[in-house]
């Protein structure tokens, strides 16, 4: 059995999502992926908001695995859009065809965005990135944060770093998309760095006291 205090599983199989959880929240807590656990049953993301499906993730993952388990969700919120596409971010073109790149799925995706928001003026092209983590243990729900990232959506692709909408997305701050930023100066705002950060001093002192 593993000490849960001490081993967190990440609900994901993506080695660098565990490597930016790592960098973010400290290497003295040893992070497992779902690769890690032995096989268990996929958690359906179907719920109606982002902090809803990262808490389902967290509980039904932890009790699969009797770990403590840390899960996301996160997306695009776009105002003029009456949230869309919100918690179907990764999906708003449609669900992407087995063995598709997910980059042609995420070119899909922002070509729909501009499509709708074609007629839509720069002011009104108001947008953030939202990001909501859950950290649950097989007896129910630990710690819950929120994060986001404010912006404008471009009028078209600009930028070659990052991935999903960030080359549509401007960081009005920085005056950059957000696919032109280094990976330190994304995660200096980026949603989920910002959740994390929230995290962190929570997730410290429940360590401490275990």
């Amino acid at each position: 059995m593993f000490r849960k205090s001490r081993e967190i599983l990440v609900a994901t199989t993506n080695p660098g999502k565990i490597a930016e959880i790592r960098a973010m929240l400290g290497d003295q807590t040893n992070w497992l992926s779902l690769a890690d656990v032995g096989p268990v049953s996929e958690i359906a993301e179907d719920g109606a908001t982002f902090a809803e499906n990262a808490r389902k993730k967290a509980l039904g993952y932890a009790k699969a695995s009797d770990l403590w388990t840390l899960a996301d969700d996160s997306g695009l919120v776009i105002d003029a859009l009456a949230g869309a596409p919100g918690v179907n971010s990764a999906r708003f073109s449609g669900e992407r065809p087995a063995g598709e790149d997910r980059t042609i799925l995420d070119h899909r995706n922002m070509a729909k965005v501009l499509d709708l928001l074609k007629a839509v003026p720069r002011d009104r092209r108001t947008a953030r990135f939202v990001c909501c983590l859950c950290l649950a243990g097989p007896e129910g729900v630990l710690i819950e944060t929120e994060g986001r990232l404010e912006g404008l959506i471009t009028d078209r692709e600009i930028g070659k770093n990052g991935f999903g909408y960030d080359p549509i997305f401007l960081v009005p701050q920085l005056k950059k998309t957000v696919a032109q930023l280094s990976r330190e100066e994304k995660n200096a705002v980026s949603h989920r760095g910002n959740a994390i950060r929230k995290l962190k001093p929570l997730l410290d002192d429940m360590l401490g006291k275990s």
